[in-house]
């Protein structure tokens, strides 16, 4: 009996709601003055018993952020509001310079009025901003509870976030390059969500802060989940310090908890107090170095104005950095600036074209027929110059975008910090992200055609991340990259790096499963036709020429308009043609290439999907990571004895990943291996 779409359920840990609510609030009587987080986690004295005999209720410490929120906040404000201005009134431009020119000396008095007006109210405005943030910064503050941590914001219409530490997925910074000189960021808390969770958003905390904060709710985290919270108003650092010097008797975690107690490794048999120690009792790095590391070590050391010391969060086992090589290829490969740029040169050229029409009016039709005129008869030698100048913009844009990625990977490290998984990097903006082992759902190793050329990969973990609101987060989640641990790496190096940053996942499957015979010939008709580009681009080809015929033929004073530029037309379709045909071939190749390395594995805890072509992409997740397991087929693949495997997990806001045209019998197997107690 055939069984198509039929799943198994295996829950993840930590999948669920992300245990965050907003709700009014009343705000409390007498406000804490807003000092150093570090200075005023201090270990107090347990709470005072009542008449009754029930401890006190002990309420936590307002932790204001940093006055640097009314400062650079303001600015940034200012900025967008200036930016957005500029670009409303550009298009404007042209027309108050032909006003000016035409009209006389009263007229130009009333422009200065005007211009002067709007002077006078981005001021005002300006005032308003920063009013607005002063009245904002008393409004904003956090709260590190006894079992969760709250962050307060509003003027108006108030909001209390709650993040049980339970749900604590990642702490992250943020920090522009007036941020890093300031020496404060932006913390996010990320928790275990979905679509509607965005996390905790903390602006404008000191460094110093930062890192004790994350070291609070990793710690908290961990005492909550061993049944022993850490009270209010106490220091995380401390219980950790006594319990190391058995200071605290009952502070200790139980043997088997699996995330780290902020700077305490545990495993399985290890007990809190005792540290993980690294390979051969030594600290694990590549050493590798490149020219952007001094700055980056520079702004590190200085740590900012307001930055203050830095505080141990715990010991690093391993850590790796980029080879100048391997930042120059990082640079030279990344295509999203470089595509960035491309676009925002076309829309400069476009609404420099838009400006001209409306300049020259009813002139411009007779302006363009005479450009192309004389574009018909430029000598060769002037084309081959414009092609080559096109080429010389197009190099330098390349330069740039490269040197765009250098600088956003200046200073990269990702590090083993006990039980969680570091990385950061960003000369200019400094991003830093931090994530237990324990919430990482799989392993992505990439290849594009470059890579593949050269021997080289991404590796990158997929995790568990909230939906946020700003673009670069929605950046992230559209491409779904996870956290690159390493953008351009040799392969052979990749067992390496996964044994130093993860080596929960070093229990990989080694014996591949390929995809069935039958899946070449399935593959060559599906990506030569509807599932490729050639045949639609034949298609449109075909639509377009036939359309512009019967146009000649039912327009007669079109084909005498056209007849003396009908070589170049056809020239273009038979440039439409070939390029189809090339697509056809390269879909041919991409499917055979498909074909020869796709596969997947799996043994007692881990399984692999790999799917190549002219990029390839393996994916290593542990079976308890996996959170839908389905087997589904349409009747031509029943026909040819194949299936789609199809694994979910929570990575990112829930990734699914496929295999096409898996052996029906090797797909029947995984489906009773992924089933609860399948595999036992």
């Amino acid at each position: 009996m055939e069984r198509n779409n039929e799943p198994s359920h295996v829950p993840a840990p930590g999948a669920g709601d992300a245990g965050v609510s907003t709700e009014p609030f009343a705000e409390p009587a007498a406000p804490v003055s807003g000092g150093s987080f570090a200075e005023s986690s201090i270990p107090t004295p347990a709470a005072p018993a009542s008449e009754t005999g029930v401890p006190a209720t002990v309420e936590p410490e307002r932790h204001f952020v940093h006055h640097s929120y009314i400062w650079l906040g303001s600015l940034r404000a200012i900025g967008a509001f200036l930016v957005a201005i500029v670009v409303g009134l550009a298009s404007s431009v042209p027309g108050i310079l032909l006003e000016i020119r035409s009209v006389g000396t009263g007229g130009l008095f009333g422009v200065l009025a005007v211009t002067g007006a709007v002077l006078g109210g981005i001021v005002l405005l300006g005032a308003l901003v920063v009013v607005g943030h002063v009245w904002g910064y008393r409004h904003l503050y956090y709260e590190i509870g006894e079992e969760e941590f709250s962050l307060y914001s509003g003027i108006f219409n108030k909001k209390r976030m709650h993040v049980p530490y339970q749900r604590v997925q990642s702490v992250n910074h943020t920090a522009t390059l007036l941020q890093r000189l300031a020496g404060v960021c932006t913390v996010k808390v990320e928790t275990a969500g979905g679509a509607a969770n965005e996390g905790a958003t903390v602006p404008y905390v000191t460094n110093a802060d930062a890192e004790t904060l994350r070291l609070e709710l990793f710690a908290r985290k961990q005492a909550v989940l061993a049944g022993r919270p850490i009270p209010a108003n106490v220091s995380a650092a401390s219980v950790l310090a006594a319990a190391r010097q058995g200071a605290v008797p009952g502070a200790s975690v139980p043997a088997g908890a699996s995330a780290d107690m902020g700077g305490v490794a545990t495993q399985p048999g290890v007990t809190a107090g005792t540290s993980m120690p690294a390979s051969n009792g030594m600290l694990q790095a590549d050493g590798a170095r490149n020219v952007l590391d001094g700055a980056d070590e520079i702004l590190q050391d200085v740590r900012g104005v307001w930055g203050g010391m830095e505080v141990d969060t715990g010991q690093v086992t391993y850590e790796h950095g980029l080879s100048n090589r391997e930042l120059v290829l990082t640079g030279l490969t990344s295509g999203t600036s470089f595509v960035l740029i491309v676009i925002g040169l076309v829309g400069t050229l476009s609404q420099v074209a838009g400006f001209a029409f409306e300049l020259l009016g009813s002139r411009a039709s007779d302006a363009a027929n005479a450009a192309f005129a004389a574009s018909a008869s430029l000598p060769i030698g002037t084309v081959i110059a414009g092609i080559a100048t096109f080429l010389a913009v197009v190099a330098v844009l390349w330069a740039l975008s490269a040197l765009g990625s250098c600088l956003t990977y200046g200073g990269f490290r990702a590090r083993r910090r006990d039980s969680r998984i570091e990385v950061e990097h960003g000369l200019l903006s400094r991003k830093f992200h931090g994530v237990d082992v324990d919430r990482v759902q799989s392993v992505i190793i990439r290849q594009g055609l470059i890579r593949r050329l050269m021997g080289y990969c991404e590796v990158s973990l997929g995790k568990i991340d909230s939906v946020g609101q700003s673009g670069d987060d929605q950046e992230a989640n559209a491409l779904k990259t996870g956290l690159v641990v390493h953008p351009f790496v040799k392969m052979d190096r990749v067992p390496e790096i996964l044994a130093g940053l993860v080596p929960e996942f070093a229990d990989a499957p080694t014996e591949t499963r390929p995809v069935a015979r039958v899946a070449l010939r399935r593959a060559l008709i599906r990506r030569c036709t509807w599932a490729g580009s050639g045949l639609w681009v034949a298609a449109f080809t075909a639509v377009v020429q036939v359309s512009f015929m019967l146009a000649m033929q039912q327009l007669p004073n079109m084909q005498a308009d056209v007849a003396p530029y009908l070589g170049v037309v056809n020239l273009v379709f038979a440039v439409l043609y070939a390029l189809a045909v090339l697509c056809i071939v390269l879909d041919a190749v991409g499917a055979v290439l498909w074909f020869r390395e796709s596969s997947f594995a799996f043994n007692r805890h881990f399984m692999t999907i790999t799917n190549g072509g002219f990029s390839r992409e393996s994916v290593l997740l542990p079976r308890r990571k996996i959170q839908f397991g389905t087997v589904k087929s349409n009747p031509f693949q029943r026909a040819a004895r194949v299936r789609t495997v199809l694994v979910t997990t929570a990575a990112g806001v829930g990734t699914t990943l496929s295999l096409v045209d898996a052996g029906q019998a090797d797909a029947e197997a995984w489906l009773d291996w992924v089933r609860p107690g399948g595999n036992r």
